[in-house]
C-alpha cells in the first residue's frame, strides 16, 4: 500500500537523501523528475543525490519504462538487499521468528517454534537464544541487519523499551538487556499492535485512515490506526480492549480486576469454559488426547472445532457472541472506516466469524455500523511478524509509524 513519506520530529529533516530513500522505500520505484517533483527538489539534485545512494547500495536501477515521446526515462527504487529487519512474534506456546529485507519482502521465516511464555530469567534467555540460533542460520551478510523487532502481550512501552508484563525484574529496560545479548538494537511492541501495523501496511487496509484491529488470542487487544497514522497513547498503552468492563461477573481477570470482556470473551476464556463443561459431563473429541482436562488449551480446542466437535463450535460460537458485544462498543466510540478481526481464534472461520457479526449488528448503533466494513485479516499469522520488521524498517528509515 502506497503511503506518503511522513518525517519524525527526530530524522534528518535537512538530508534530502535520506527522504529520497524513505519515499522510495514507501511508493516504489520512480524516475528522476518524478522525485523531484514529490520532494520539491530539482531534477539535477535529485540526480546527484541517486547516484550518491546508488553508491551506498541503498538504491539500484530498476531498467527503462515506456514512453510516449524521446528517451526512455530510468525507473529507480531501493535495494532489497541492502538493509535486513528481524521480526519476533511472541505467542503464549510459541514464537516466531523472520526476516524481511528493504523492499518489505518477508524473505524468511522460521514457522512456529515451541516455546512457553512465562515471566522468568529462564524464558526470557530461552527467548535470546531463539533468536540468536536464527540469526546465526542466516546466510545473508549479519552486519546488514539492522534491528531486532520484538512483540510481546501486554503493556510495552516501546519509546522505552519497557515491558511491565513480561520480563519486568530490574530497573534496566527490556530491550536493552536482549540488546547485550544478541548485538544487535532492540525494539520492543505491544503484539496487537505489530500485528495491526503489519495489516495496516500490507494486509487488509486499502486506502482506509481510520481502522480497527482486532487481535484475537489468549488475549483480546486492538491496534488502532487513526488518520492514517498508528495511535499509542499517551503511555504507549492504548489498545487495552480485552480489558473493558462489560460484564457482570465474579471472574478474576488476568489483570486482576472482575467484569473485563476478557473474562468471557478471550481464548482463556475459551480454555476455562470448556474445562468446565467437561466437568458437568459434556463430551469431546479432545479427551482422548489428553491426560487431564488442566493439560487443555486454546490450539486444542480450535482443531477440536476445525474437525467438527459440537462442544467447541458452540463455546466458540458463545464466545464470538460475546466478542460481538465489545466490537460493537468499539464501533459506537470510534466510527471506524474498517475493522479487521484476526489472531488465533479466527482460525475457527465461520463459527466465530457469525456470532460476531451477528451481536455487532445488534449491539452497535445502526447509522455508524453502515459507515464500517468489517473483514478478516489477509495476513493471518505473518501479521505479527511483518509488522515487527516494518516497524523496524521505519526506525532505520526514519519514517513516522
Amino acid at each position: 500500500m502506497s503511503r506518503p513519506l511522513n518525517v519524525t520530529a527526530n530524522s534528518k529533516i535537512k538530508d534530502p537523501g535520506r527522504i529520497i530513500l524513505g519515499y522510495l522505500a514507501n511508493n516504489g520505484g520512480m524516475t528522476l523528475p518524478e522525485l523531484g517533483k514529490h520532494i520539491n527538489v530539482s531534477v539535477p539534485k535529485v540526480t546527484t543525490l541517486v547516484n550518491e545512494l546508488k553508491k551506498d547500495g541503498l538504491v539500484q536501477d530498476y531498467g527503462k519504462i515506456d514512453s510516449s515521446s524521446g528517451r526512455k526515462p530510468t525507473l529507480y527504487g531501493v535495494a532489497p538487499d541492502a538493509a535486513y529487519f528481524l521480526g519476533v512474534d511472541v505467542k503464549q506456546s510459541y514464537i516466531s521468528l523472520g526476516l524481511s529485507d528493504l523492499d518489505k519482502t518477508l524473505v524468511k521465516n522460521s514457522g512456529k517454534i515451541p516455546y512457553n511464555l512465562e515471566n522468568t530469567v529462564a524464558s526470557r534467555d530461552a527467548l535470546c537464544d531463539h533468536i540468536l540460533t536464527f540469526i546465526q542460520e542466516l546466510t545473508i551478510d549479519k552486519n546488514k541487519i539492522q534491528g531486532v523487532g520484538i512483540n510481546l502481550s501486554g503493556r510495552v512501552n516501546y519509546k522505552t523499551g519497557h515491558s511491565y508484563s513480561y520480563f519486568n525484574f530490574d530497573e534496566r529496560p527490556l530491550s536493552k538487556i536482549v540488546e547485550e545479548k544478541i548485538g544487535y538494537p532492540v525494539y520492543l511492541e505491544n503484539d496487537s499492535r505489530a500485528m495491526a501495523f503489519g495489516e495496516f501496511c500490507m494486509g487488509a487496509v486499502e486506502g482506509e485512515k481510520d481502522v480497527l484491529f482486532l487481535n484475537l488470542d489468549y488475549g483480546i487487544a486492538v491496534g488502532i490506526l487513526m488518520d492514517g497514522q498508528l495511535y499509542y497513547g499517551k503511555s504507549g498503552y492504548a489498545g487495552e480492549f480485552g480489558h473493558m468492563p462489560i460484564f457482570d461477573n465474579e471472574f478474576i481477570c488476568r489483570c486482576g480486576k472482575k467484569g473485563c470482556l476478557e473474562t468471557q470473551a478471550s481464548g482463556w476464556a475459551l480454555v476455562r469454559m470448556f474445562r468446565e463443561k467437561l466437568l458437568e459431563g459434556s463430551s469431546s473429541l479432545i479427551t482422548s488426547k489428553v491426560s487431564s482436562n488442566a493439560e487443555i488449551t486454546m490450539e486444542d480446542i480450535i482443531e477440536a472445532a476445525i474437525a467438527d466437535d459440537v462442544l467447541a463450535i458452540e463455546l466458540i460460537a458463545k464466545l464470538g457472541e460475546n466478542l460481538g458485544r465489545g466490537v460493537a462498543s468499539l464501533i459506537n466510540v470510534f466510527n471506524p472506516e474498517l475493522v479487521i478481526l484476526g489472531g488465533s481464534l479466527m482460525e475457527t472461520g465461520e463459527y466465530i466469524w457469525l456470532p460476531i457479526k451477528t451481536a455487532i449488528n445488534k449491539y452497535s448503533l445502526s447509522l455508524v455500523n453502515n459507515d464500517t466494513k468489517l473483514t478478516i485479516s489477509k495476513l493471518g499469522e505473518n501479521a505479527g511478524l511483518l509488522g515487527a520488521c516494518l516497524l523496524v524498517r521505519n526506525r532505520f528509515l526514519d519514517l513516522a509509524e
